[in-house]
């Protein structure tokens, strides 16, 4: 979520794009390559009119970057011709987008849109949530269903935020480093064998 939300929150085709790029790719890599394509193509018809040999360029090194760039090429083509060049507001008709799934559809609907009744579940959610013992999942999709149920929803939308900077910084998927997170002596650990120093 941070990889996006500073200074381009309010514009949904960044939301939409940047969260596309970001899959399995390190924050500052996301970063510098929205910031590159952005200053290139800052809408859906001049993305549109990009070769995706272009948008590789641009983008690379997010992973991906040759599936991303036909991706975020296509997905422009379809917001003009399908969606008068506005990124949908609805979670149908974001997933009927290439390379969109909940995660993203999520992001963009919590960020973009402003929604209060998504939660956006990456895989440090889906972690954390198991680890604390919230839920009892195996997939992501299944881990929002059931935070859907657990959680206080006035706590749907910022949970990513809080999550996600929690899981990049203590609890880590490997070796999470328990003595320097908060809850410690609160967390039943579930999953864990090892921890950080």
């Amino acid at each position: 979520m941070e990889k996006i939300a500073d200074g381009h929150a309010a514009d949904p085709f960044r939301v939409l794009i940047g969260t596309m790029l970001s899959a399995q790719t390190k924050d500052a890599v996301t970063l510098a390559a929205s910031t590159r394509l952005f200053e290139v193509a800052p809408t859906p018809k001049v993305l549109a009119g990009l070769t995706a040999r272009r948008i590789e360029r641009l983008i690379y090194p997010v992973s991906f970057y040759r599936h991303k760039a036909k991706h975020v090429k296509t997905t422009s083509r379809l917001l003009l011709s399908r969606h008068a060049g506005a990124v949908p507001t609805t979670m149908a008709e974001l997933l009927e987008l290439p390379g969109v799934g909940r995660k993203t559809a999520n992001l963009v609907l919590i960020l973009a849109h402003r929604s209060l009744s998504n939660i956006c579940v990456d895989t440090h959610v889906h972690r954390i949530s198991n680890r604390l013992g919230w839920v009892r999942t195996k997939t992501p999709d299944q881990t929002e269903q059931a935070l859907y149920e657990v959680v206080p929803r006035r706590w749907w939308p910022d949970i990513n935020r809080f999550l996600v900077t929690w899981g990049q910084n203590v609890c880590k998927p490997v070796y999470p480093v328990c003595r320097r997170c908060a809850i410690e002596d609160a967390c039943p650990r579930i999953g864990v064998t090892r921890v950080g120093k």
